[in-house]
């Protein structure tokens, strides 16, 4: 059974135990299925976010932070008016924007809780490189926010979850039987790689898709993208695990579906005037 076969069939068996909500997400327009409250599940980021503000060592390169910060900003007004230039409800109206830089040159990454709640480790830039670089990465995570991709990972979690309680029962038990038998988590495992690292795989993709968009909008040049992710295949030597054990696609994939996509959305989505 495929997985959208998968899905589908546990959509239909679970309706009584949960009502999904079944939306679209924003430019590309993908469905989505969303039965967890975004509302709460901004609350909690910000709760968790505090709390890593209070653990990890925060930057003192205001400069850094400063420039983090005015192009998130730069983001915020452009994507807001975006969306009411086209006559759509802006996704951000509840996000209430923060920003950090935490300090870890070992740590090439950055992320953006649902909310708008957005950390950059300063081992990033050293991919980044410039101020183009860093918005790339910026709109990325952005992009994640925006899409409401959190929503819809936790929406598939419990989804999946029910329906493996649900096929357990069906089956007698023996989907509990496999997992004592092996000692491992048999079901979760493939569900991982069969359904959810796809899953996330197709967020990334759409997420490098809207951080183009976002970046463009915002005035700055998308054609660094590409360059980040050479110099982040550089720097990973190699080391990334098989694109069907990664949540995340593979450098190469990566590369092609952005240089795929670059002339379209820098002649679909110029700079956007802020009134």
């Amino acid at each position: 059974m495929n997985r959208r076969k998968f899905l589908s069939y546990m959509g239909c068996s679970c309706y009584g135990f949960i009502m999904p909500s079944c939306t679209t997400t924003p430019i590309t327009e993908r469905k989505q299925l969303k039965i967890v409250s975004e509302a709460k599940l901004n609350a909690r980021a910000a709760q968790i976010y505090e709390k890593i503000k209070e653990k990890e060592k925060l930057s003192d390169d205001v400069n850094t932070l400063n420039e983090i910060k005015e192009i998130g900003k730069k983001m915020e007004d452009s994507i807001s008016a975006y969306f009411d230039s086209v006559g759509l409800e802006d996704p951000t109206i509840n996000f209430d924007w923060e920003y950090i830089l935490i300090d870890k040159k070992k740590v090439r990454n950055a992320w953006c809780m649902p909310g708008g709640k957005i950390a950059v480790y300063t081992g990033i830039l050293e991919a980044t490189k410039n101020t183009n670089g860093l918005a790339a990465v910026m709109g990325h995570e952005i992009a994640h926010a925006v899409a409401k991709h959190s929503v819809e990972r936790a929406s598939r979690s419990v989804l999946l979850n029910t329906g493996t309680q649900l096929i357990d029962i069906f089956s007698g038990g023996k989907l509990s039987q496999v997992n004592r038998t092996t000692g491992m988590n048999t079901v979760g495992l493939l569900s991982q790689i069969g359904l959810m690292n796809p899953f996330n795989r197709k967020q990334e993709n759409e997420a490098d898709y809207l951080g183009m968009i976002f970046s463009s909008l915002s005035g700055y040049d998308i054609r660094e993208t590409v360059k980040i992710w050479e110099r982040m295949k550089k720097l990973n030597k190699g080391k990334a695990p098989p694109e069907f054990m990664s949540t995340h696609p593979s450098s190469e994939n990566r590369i092609k579906k952005l240089n795929e996509k670059m002339n379209e959305v820098i002649l679909e989505y110029p700079p956007i005037k802020i009134s």
